[in-house]
């Protein structure tokens, strides 16, 4: 029997378990401190710890993961999507320990994870494309000279990044250099590496995907296509199947196009070819992913094609089940539930998921890595679950969604549940008037959203280790710090500054501090920009709560409570 791990975590290691139980295969979950106890490691045949809390220790360890491929006698990896999902490396690695690599060849992640490479690709099969530079840049003053000579807004991208991380647009030339670090940083601590260019951003455009499968032998067959154009902060938040409002000439040119794109590289598995649509019909080839989408299952539900058992299918060597575009039935969208709060910009909100009632009936579908009573970890992806439906029309499902989403009920975290329901009452969301973009969610919806409450606070959940001999033999234990404080061990707690102080400077969500923006003892205003938070993955802001001279009170690279103490301003 074949056993797979997946190096992965939460929703996609739960949707990967179920098809390896599904095709008869063992799952092997692993799992960083905080998700020793997660659905995706309750649901998988075998569990392997990680031993870290963080990304770096956990799961973008290669190190790590390959060990508890060895340890588990493991004979193929699942990367999943994000972490080392479109790392050439970790192919490498996974392949050259002498087991299958369940994706892309890493000659193919190397040509297209690289977006430079990628937009030379697309050039010779003459796909589409913007203007942009084909190698990366040596630093912000050749961003500022190539906004000069093509004009603004510009993109900034990390050449190896993927679901919005290190994409800054920058509309102002006096913020061009700062977006260039700021698109550094983040590709860094999401990827691993920190190489950006730069191209021309499209304003207002429509976000377009096509799906599609390759054999690996230059043999590449398109499942389908998607609109993904629902996004704040250049992430995804509703995506649906088919596109809407497409002419066929429009279709074909976009399956084309990835089609021949992907025929380039001999592509192998899964994988996403992205584009963008401007209102005037300009098209412009953005990127491949080389793994498989968050929104794959809108694909799925309208053409009846399960990727992640063509993944295995491919992988294993069998090829595609399908060899010619399948015809879509109905129309499908997804939601991603997430735990942030739309009425405060989007915020993350991590906490426990005290109530989860999940929608069903017709046309629903639920995918999630996360139960009632489990907690939404500050340190990964703000994704409590996806909901999927599927009805016989674009209009049908919209009647769907909101029946669906109206009996959805989450409890804990502040969701984007509101914001989804506002969304599809909106007339730039139907049908008839569709009329929106990427930026549409930021210009138009934001302002009518309202604040949610704060989520309780929840204690660190990092595994704390000590030796024991059991039979003679030497072992580690990990316990949770709320189990050893039962039990009278002493446990460390970092101090907290009274909650009445009015001069502390708080966090608004828990993160690592990645930068100050002004100096220890430097006098601020009210609204000045003090600090920057990486937050569920994204960079969040920090300003002066008051006027005055700031004293900073955490050290860089610090793990952050929410409402902990960033700094006094007095």
């Amino acid at each position: 029997m074949t056993t797979v791990l997946i190096a992965n975590r939460g929703e996609i290691a739960v949707r990967v378990i179920r098809a390896c139980t599904e095709a008869g295969y063992t799952s092997v979950a692993v799992y960083a401190d905080q998700d020793a106890d997660a659905l995706h490691v309750r649901l998988a045949d075998e569990a392997v710890g990680l031993g870290g809390s963080t990304a770096a220790e956990t799961y973008l360890s290669v190190e790590a993961l390959l060990d508890a491929a060895r340890r588990s006698g493991a004979d193929a990896v699942h990367p999943g999507y994000g972490f080392l999902s479109e790392s050439a490396a970790f192919a490498r690695a996974v392949e050259g320990a002498g087991l299958v690599w369940i994706g892309p060849t890493p000659e193919s992640i190397d040509a297209l994870g690289d977006k430079m490479t990628a937009r030379r690709i697309a050039q010779r099969v003459g796909a589409p494309l913007a203007a942009g530079t084909d190698e990366p840049l040596a630093g912000p003053e050749e961003a500022v000279a190539f906004a000069e000579q093509h004009g603004l807004p510009i993109a900034i991208k990390a050449a190896f990044g993927g679901g919005g991380r290190g994409l800054k647009v920058v509309r102002e030339l006096s913020d061009v250099a700062e977006a260039f670090d700021a698109a550094t940083r983040e590709a860094i601590a999401a990827f691993g590496r920190g190489e950006c260019f730069v191209e021309r951003f499209l304003e207002s455009p429509r976000h377009i995907e096509v799906q599609v499968l390759g054999d690996g032998r230059g043999g590449v067959v398109v499942v389908g296509d998607r609109d993904c154009s629902m996004q704040r902060r250049n992430q995804k938040l509703i995506e649906e199947a088919p596109a809407p409002g497409l002419s066929a000439e429009q279709r074909a040119r976009f399956h084309e196009a990835a089609r021949s794109i992907c025929a380039e590289v001999d592509y192998r598995g899964a994988g996403t070819v992205e584009f963008l649509l401007a209102a005037d019909g300009t098209i412009s080839f953005l990127e491949v992913n080389t793994r498989l989408q968050v929104e794959h299952p809108v694909t799925e539900e309208v053409t009846g094609t399960d990727l992640v058992r063509e993944q295995f299918r491919i992988a294993f060597g069998e090829g595609p089940s399908i060899a010619e575009t399948p015809t879509p039935v109905g129309h499908a969208f997804e939601f991603r539930i997430n735990a942030e709060d739309p009425g405060r910009g989007f915020l993350p909100s991590p906490g426990r998921v005290e109530r989860l009632r999940i929608p069903g009936g017709p046309g629903v579908r639920w995918d999630s890595g996360i139960d009632e009573g489990d907690v939404v970890q500050p340190a990964f992806d703000s994704m409590i679950a996806k909901l999927i439906v599927h009805a016989d029309s674009r209009d049908a499902a919209l009647v769907r969604a909101r029946r669906a989403l109206r009996e959805l009920a989450v409890e804990g975290p502040a969701t984007v549940i509101p914001f989804d329901l506002l969304a599809l009452d909106d007339e730039a969301f139907a049908t008839e008037t569709f009329a929106v973009h990427t930026q549409w969610i930021e210009s138009a919806l934001l302002p009518k959203l309202e604040s949610q409450s704060r989520p309780a606070a929840v204690p660190d959940a990092a595994l704390q280790r000590f030796p024991v001999e059991i039979d003679g033999r030497r072992v580690v234990l990990g316990l949770p710090a709320g189990l050893l404080a039962g039990l009278g061990r002493p446990v460390d707690a970092a101090p907290t500054s009274p909650a009445s102080d009015p001069t502390a400077l708080r966090s608004p969500v828990p993160g690592t501090l990645v930068r100050w923006l002004v100096d220890d003892g430097a006098e601020v205003a009210e609204g000045d920009p003090v600090a920057v938070l990486d937050a569920m993955k994204m960079e969040t802001t920090v300003t002066a709560h008051r006027p005055g001279a700031l004293s900073q009170r955490a050290e860089l690279s610090a793990m952050v409570a929410a409402d902990g103490v960033l700094a006094v301003i007095d």
